[in-house]
């Protein structure tokens, strides 16, 4: 390891090791592509990159001399196919091998990623297409995205461009009644036919109006000559929904890279010769933020499992199997795998655990501490943001507190009018950018209403609530749209998730505010029960006294209603804006207790 990263900034420490001080260096011309991925590869062609695999039992090393290699052809084949300098690419590719190929030869062209995700519908993709001026797109073959593609190909006239990759299993191969898994008998290879230097991007597909990428990268040249960019360029934008309206475009530039340094470095904790994991589709944020940017900044090696859907027992294996050191994953994921047998999987390589997404519980952290010695060290940060509120590498983290504010930016709890909140007093997160803060978007891509909305005064309003107690540390009380006004009280649905999860019959939950003619709103709790136990009156009544006596009686959920299943992210994410979505229709009692 050379260190590089500290090329990019300034640190300082206080006598006992922890960070007090960080402020990102970033070189006019700073480039990720050329002078992170390509720097590595000429001085270290054989420090490994990515580990990566697949349910199918496909699996590749791929070194940063491979990255370089196969960044440059791809950076070959796009240039040819009219990709340049400003051009806005849509990329929808799970959790391929391609993305990393793709990410940094977009970078190396000065293009823009635009990175999303595969379960989009026709209205989500238009919207998109067009709200970006989309020049061109890359996606998987896998599911029904390239379907979508071509139903709004038609209203989307910015788009030029379809290229189609082969993902040749990503979960997807169906299995027969013994578990084992059906290939299709069309003469493509996959899965396992794909292992080896040889069988990277070997799957053709063939689609009409489509380019087909592997072949095409294939067979373009790896001799990509530097290309002027400008570490101010637009470099990746992300649509971020909320509760109503279109989604907003966050725009990035190359500074973002470098600030996610503070991500990697100083809270992942990874290693240049460990294995970081942290569990993300490439189509949100937390990919770039845990398996890209920070990682390789710091000249180290990140796992990726392509897999479709999350099963805990597969990922507790996978632990031991490839030797991961630093995990990373929501607390929905922790929380699966503590229904698992933990004590009977192999974690022994495992040295250090984070998480963010979500508020973490008390009894996720003690479960985790207790069973794997690991302390598991939260986060905070957005799609606007890098890392900025943290239990960085060395505190002492206080279970169910976010930690604090990255010495990177200067953070407060303000209340509506500006003012600072007092201690224990809750209000909105809100981060210093008089000056320009490293990582902090650019704008709302064109929606200057929105970008003032949320920046103006000097400061960026990131709509989280939380309260700051004596010692500093900040507890995340919820989104401004999922805090519940009721009866005059602000209440959020963390503290009363946090005391549900703790009784021995709820598995998952969810707490929401209803619309209620005399409080406001009601508070709603969404329940999956643990096995064993069903949805009763009885059962109501029975954790509803169990939140009043642990906390504020007025907290307690009037309405409870017990579901199957919790609607999430692919990344496993609550979205509590579904449940309220859901709500507001017109609906009989029924499942409602």
């Amino acid at each position: 390891m050379r260190n590089i990263n500290l090329r990019f900034v300034e640190e300082t420490y206080d006598e006992e090791g922890l960070l007090v001080d960080f402020a990102v260096k970033c070189p006019a011309g700073f480039n990720f592509g050329y002078d992170v991925v390509d720097d590595i590869a000429e001085n270290d062609p054989d420090r490994r990159a990515m580990v990566w695999c697949n349910p199918e039992g496909e699996e590749h090393v791929f070194t940063f001399a491979d990255m370089k290699r196969w960044s440059d052809k791809t950076a070959n084949y796009l240039a040819a196919h009219g990709v340049g300098r400003g051009d806005y690419v849509m990329v929808i590719l799970r959790r391929h091998y391609q993305f990393w190929f793709v990410a940094t030869a977009l970078a190396k062209l000065g293009a823009v990623m635009v990175p999303a995700t595969f379960m989009l519908k026709e209205h989500d993709l238009e919207y998109r297409l067009n709200g970006a001026s989309i020049k061109a797109i890359i996606a998987t073959s896998l599911g029904d995205i390239a379907d979508v593609v071509d139903n709004v190909a038609g209203a989307c006239p910015t788009l030029e461009v379809k290229m189609l990759v082969n993902g040749a299993g990503g979960g997807l191969t169906p299995e027969d009644a013994e578990g084992n898994l059906v290939f299709p008998d069309d003469g493509l290879p996959l899965g396992a036919a794909l292992s080896g230097p040889d069988g990277v991007c070997a799957a053709p597909v063939e689609r009409a109006g489509w380019l087909d990428f592997n072949t095409g990268v294939s067979a373009a040249s790896a001799d990509f000559a530097r290309v002027e960019t400008l570490a101010a360029d637009p470099m990746l934008m992300y649509f971020s929904s909320g509760t109503s309206g279109n989604p907003k475009m966050v725009l990035h530039d190359s500074e973002y890279a470098i600030a996610h340094l503070v991500t990697a470095k100083h809270w992942h904790n990874v290693q240049p010769d460990g294995l970081h994991f942290t569990i993300a589709d490439t189509g949100w944020g937390k990919a770039v933020w845990g398996k890209y940017y920070g990682q390789w900044l710091m000249e180290a090696c990140v796992f990726t499992y392509d897999f479709d859907r999350f099963h805990p027992s597969e990922i507790l294996s996978l632990i031991g199997k490839y030797g991961i050191t630093t995990l990373c994953c929501p607390p929905t994921m922790y929380r699966m795998m503590m229904a698992e047998d933990v004590d009977a999987y192999d974690l022994h390589t495992l040295m250090y655990s984070t998480t963010a997404g979500e508020a973490l519980n008390p009894d996720l952290f003690d479960f985790w501490k207790e069973h794997t010695g690991l302390t598991i060290y939260e986060g905070f940060g957005q799609t606007e943001t890098p890392l900025t509120i943290a239990n960085l590498t060395g505190s002492v983290p206080r279970p169910g507190s976010m930690g604090k504010p990255v010495p990177l930016y200067n953070v407060e709890i303000q209340r509506e009018d500006g003012s600072r909140c007092d201690t224990g007093e809750t209000g909105e997160v809100c981060i210093d950018v008089h000056e320009k803060a490293a990582g902090i978007m650019l704008e709302y891509y064109r929606d200057p209403e929105k970008t003032a909305a949320a920046v103006h005064d000097g400061w960026y309003h990131t709509g989280d609530t939380a309260w700051c107690d004596e010692d500093g540390y900040f507890w995340y009380v919820g989104r401004n749209d999922d805090v519940i006004k009721s009866s005059g009280y602000r209440i959020g649905p963390f503290e009363i998730e946090s005391v549900l999860l703790e009784h021995e019959a709820v598995r998952e939950c969810a707490v929401t505010g209803v619309p209620d003619p005399v409080r406001g709103k009601a508070v709603k709790a969404t329940i999956v029960l643990a096995e064993g136990f069903a949805g009763s009156s009885e059962l109501t009544r029975e954790l509803q006294t169990w939140v009043k006596k642990r906390t504020a009686p007025y907290k307690y959920p009037r309405i409870v209603e017990y579901v199957d299943a919790l609607p999430k992210t692919v990344n496993g994410k609550i979205r509590r804006a579904v449940i309220r979505q859901e709500d507001e229709k017109p609906k009989t009692p029924e499942g409602l207790v």
